[in-house]
């Protein structure tokens, strides 16, 4: 899907600001139509924003199913005939929405945008009403999965896999936008370049589909704005002369301008897109990661979309603070763990540079780490009653929506396809070699793997011969041998002998590894749990992975601590962040940008 873009023939109006929200505690807002009227009882919601930390009410931050939003908005009066498109850019987990009364989309999905085109029950400089019907519960057959129970108290409780907390609501930017009735509806674009004594020339393979157009035109811009390349028709390749690389550090963007007519001549009608792009090339081979043709070292975190008060909601101001934190620190990569996240982080991190692994929100796929790694009984994943050929489905189309979303983007250079899934079994090999398969047909040109959960060992692995790269989380010292860090660098140096049998060639990337540590908690003897610990920790880690130049990269857990459900090993959230969560630096911040400024300064990647 298309990012949003304002041009010459297009127009966005946004619809962010405070909306009106009913919580629906007995689902019956549906039956009663409160889409067909005002809501009977709203209080004021924020949008962009989770629901559940606006307020001081239990009830709404505990809510497990439906919720209600609404507002007015006004139809443009110079409409003419031109189409309005009402689109979100997430709202978690289902929505329905209608318009008058009117519906006019559905999704499933809580990280990726959705739109409708609206034209047809609006009418120029006229107010409308806009109804939107929320549903946080998860199942089974969702993404992610999970399962609804009931506490002591009879009360509907959300149950599911993944360590953060289940925020809901509309949590990101809402947006009105025209276009003309003939209108670029996508746009592909495939890069490489090719270096001479005479200087580098970039390759701009595209593809353009277009509504109703006779005559499709696009021009390459440079970031200054200077055309440097043009072309006729729907499908091409133009050569960039001189090119400028997107390199990590260094995000270059250039600009393919989509002109797309009723005819040849120009005609009344003329959509003009702009696609922004970056000419670069990612190859994996001989346990290498490649970028631009050189290796790449992958210095980073995990993160979440996660901060107080707002939850998962985006915000600028916060996403411009981070990428400073990230950069101050040293950092060139991060993970989208464990969902996508927000166009506008995407858009930020190809302009500044930043290496991004994108992940779906295949989470908690392993009813294990509840059961048998916890105590108690697995769930029996694979099977009809649990994750099945519906949650497969689903999982595909997810899959495929986010590369359709993501693909142009320079700085997503590896699909992630699920975080910490089952992979030791015959059922999990049938289970992924289909996603694998469609990951790859949606996008030839990008690497793609999966995460392997602490505890998945090499042995057993049944999955990863479908994936480029061998992406590990590891928590020795921590989950393993807590505390003893001799026994815990053992058990790692072990490990990865044994993944460098399993599968040769294969780069070996950690994407999780570190430890809970409570700021303020300082420790002579440097226990678990304090500042000294953490930072001893990851100085073995690094050790380690210093010693295996078939390791490419280091992405700790967390960029900073976030919040999850309630539970004895849960002081307040996840605290395993280099800084907390309203974005303090630990001690262990400066131990590791010493360590980080140091590889950027002998010039790896």
């Amino acid at each position: 899907m298309l990012s949003v873009r304002n041009s010459a023939s297009r127009t966005v109006v946004s619809l962010d600001g405070v909306w009106r929200f009913q919580l629906d505690p007995e689902d019956r807002g549906q039956a009663e139509r409160w889409f067909a009227t005002p809501l009977p009882a709203p209080r004021p919601m924020p949008v962009p924003a989770s629901y559940n930390d606006i307020t001081i009410a239990p009830e709404v931050h505990d809510h497990v199913g439906p919720a209600w939003y609404e507002r007015e908005a006004v139809a443009p009066h110079n409409l003419g005939e031109d189409r309005l498109v009402l689109r979100f850019g997430s709202v978690t987990h289902e929505a329905r929405v209608w318009v008058d009364g009117v519906e006019v989309a559905q999704h499933t999905g809580g990280y990726l945008p959705f739109e409708a085109d609206i034209t047809d029950h609006v009418t120029a400089g006229r107010d409308f009403r806009i109804t939107v019907r929320v549903d946080n519960r998860l199942s089974w057959q969702s993404i992610p999965v999970g399962f609804l129970a009931e506490d002591a108290q009879g009360r509907t409780v959300q149950r599911y896999f993944h360590d953060f907390f289940n925020y809901a609501g509309i949590h990101r930017s809402v947006v009105l936008y025209t276009r003309p009735r003939i209108a670029v509806t996508d746009v592909t674009i495939v890069t490489d370049y090719a270096t001479s004594p005479e200087g580098t020339a970039g390759r701009v393979t595209y593809t353009v589909e277009a509504e109703g157009a006779e005559h499709v035109h696009v021009v390459v811009k440079d970031a200054a704005g200077a055309e440097v390349a043009h072309a006729e028709g729907a499908a091409g390749t133009l050569t960039i002369d001189n090119v400028n690389l997107w390199q990590p550090g260094s995000g270059y963007l250039y600009t393919l301008e989509v002109h797309a007519r009723g005819s040849a001549d120009g005609g009344a009608s003329e959509d003009v897109y702009p696609q922004r792009f970056g000419v670069r090339t990612v190859t994996v081979r001989d346990s290498q990661f490649l970028i631009n043709g050189e290796p790449f070292y992958f210095r980073g975190y995990g993160r979440h979309e996660d901060n107080l008060v707002r939850g998962k909601g985006h915000d600028p101001a916060l996403m411009v603070h981070d990428f400073e934190l990230m950069e101050w620190q040293g950092a060139n990569s991060f993970r989208t763990s464990h969902y996508p996240y927000a166009e506008e982080v995407m858009d930020y991190a190809d302009e500044r540079g930043f290496v991004v692994i994108d992940e779906t929100a295949a989470v908690g796929l392993n009813t294990a780490i509840i059961g048998g790694f916890f105590g108690g009984d697995p769930i029996p994943l694979f099977s009809e009653d649990h994750v099945n050929a519906h949650t497969q489905a689903a999982h595909a189309d997810h899959i495929r929506e986010l590369i359709a979303r993501d693909k142009n983007h320079p700085c997503v250079v590896l699909w992630s396809l699920a975080n910490e899934p089952e992979s030791n079994t015959e059922a999990s090999l049938r289970y992924f070699e289909p996603l694998a398969a469609a990951a790859r047909e949606a996008d030839p040109n990008r690497p793609v793997g999966y995460v392997n959960v602490m505890m998945g060992q090499p042995a057993q692995e049944r999955v990863v011969d479908l994936f480029d790269v061998v992406m590990l989380n590891r928590y020795y010292g921590w989950y393993v041998n807590n505390g003893d860090l001799p026994a815990a660098e053992a058990g790692l140096r072990a490990e990865i002998d044994a993944w460098i049998e399993r599968a040769p060639g294969k780069p070996i990337l950690f994407t999780e590894y570190g430890a809970d540590t409570l700021s303020g908690m300082r420790d002579l003897l440097r226990r678990p749990w304090s500042e000294e610990f953490q930072v001893d920790l990851l100085a073995m880690y690094h050790r380690v992975f210093d010693a295996y130049p078939q390791i490419v990269g280091e992405q700790m857990w967390n960029f900073a601590d976030f919040q999850t459900g309630t539970g004895t090993t849960r002081v307040g959230g996840n605290k395993k962040g280099m800084f907390t969560r309203s974005r303090e630096p630990k001690q262990n911040a400066f131990v590791v940008r010493d360590r980080w400024l140091g590889k950027r300064r002998r010039h790896e990647c």
